[in-house]
């Protein structure tokens, strides 16, 4: 089922029960537009990353390897191109050392047997890494890479749950290597304007980005930003905390998220729209590696825990009661025909 067929019983549902209401964001600054990508070959810009000095920017899709250097004026200077000829890169992270990592890994019909990680230098050398998940397909749109250059993958599920997924071992070219659960998100529904399909933009994970320095880690929907504190510098231990949001309104299908080297997290949708500006997000997150854990070890997508419904029992709830809305309206229409 697509998820625009599904979304429209899902949502009446959601406001005859009372369970879409928004999850309470902090108190944190709205994000300034800095400037708009205008160039014709980034349509649908997916992932981005910042050193200080320049941004670079992936389109979704399958046609080429391509990285867009960008001046902080969204003008692209050049662009570092590769040979491999990928599926579907959704996601992009830069590590330590300059290497660009581009995720190969939307699925969106979850027939891929395995999926990839790209790893390309400045130089446009590309190094294929296949991986396999430990429990079937999935579609994943963010990629977190830690100070120690492990990656992590956060899947997009239309129900809810999302998982994290890293190696187990160290990459091999061109594998596959295995990958392994490390935990899941539930996010809750908000209020944010924007994103391709209201009421579910809000609960699909599209992006990730970590802090330069490695404390901050961020999920991003089509709606909202969230904001992990990983005081040690461990992904998975930073997405059972509990995260602050940042709301970024009015995003058409925003995917690209990013931090600069500052702090100062960085936001962008896919056609038309400018590269936005959060100032200051990594410090409003707090630092303290004790207490702030989610209920059940599970991060909650929420600041404090209030407001909202949990993606996976709200929108399951959803989807059974709107079956059941359904078909009983079925039966009594073919009833009243006879």
């Amino acid at each position: 089922m697509s998820l625009g067929r599904l979304a429209v019983p899902v949502l009446v549902v959601l406001l005859v029960l009372g369970l879409g209401g928004p999850a309470a964001a902090a108190e944190v600054p709205s994000p300034e537009p800095v400037c708009s990508v205008t160039d014709e070959r980034i349509t649908e810009l997916s992932g981005l990353v910042s050193d200080g000095e320049h941004w670079y920017a992936i389109n979704d899709g399958g046609t080429k390897v391509q990285i867009f250097v960008l001046g902080r004026d969204c003008a692209v200077q050049k662009v570092i191109s590769g040979s491999t000829d990928p599926y579907d890169v959704e996601d992009l992270a830069r590590a330590a050392d300059g290497t660009f990592w581009l995720s190969d890994t939307g699925d969106n019909r979850k027939q891929r047997d395995t999926v990839a990680l790209l790893a390309v230098t400045p130089q446009g050398k590309v190094t294929l890494y296949r991986l396999t998940y430990p429990d079937g397909q999935h579609d994943a749109e963010a990629l977190l890479l830690d100070a120690s250059g492990t990656p992590y993958l956060v899947t997009k599920n239309p129900l809810g749950e999302a998982g994290i997924y890293r190696p187990v071992q160290e990459l091999s070219s061109p594998g596959p290597t295995p990958l392994e659960r490390v935990g899941s998100l539930n996010i809750k529904s908000t209020d944010t304007p924007g994103g391709p399909v209201a009421g579910f933009g809000s609960v699909l994970v599209t992006g990730g980005a970590v802090s330069a320095d490695g404390t901050v880690v961020a999920l991003r929907t089509y709606t909202d930003a969230y904001l992990f504190p990983a005081p040690d510098q461990d992904v998975a231990a930073a997405l059972r905390r509990e995260p602050v949001r940042v709301p970024l309104p009015d995003e058409q299908q925003g995917e690209a998220i990013a931090f600069e080297p500052d702090g100062t997290l960085l936001s962008a949708s896919e056609g038309s729209g400018p590269i936005r500006a959060v100032h200051g997000a990594t410090s409003l997150v707090q630092s303290s590696p004790e207490g702030g854990e989610a209920a059940g070890g599970e991060a909650s997508g929420g600041s404090s825990g209030t407001g909202g419904v949990d993606t996976v029992p709200g929108l399951l709830l959803a989807v059974v009661v709107a079956g059941g809305v359904v078909f009983a309206w079925t039966k009594l229409r073919s009833r009243s025909r006879r």
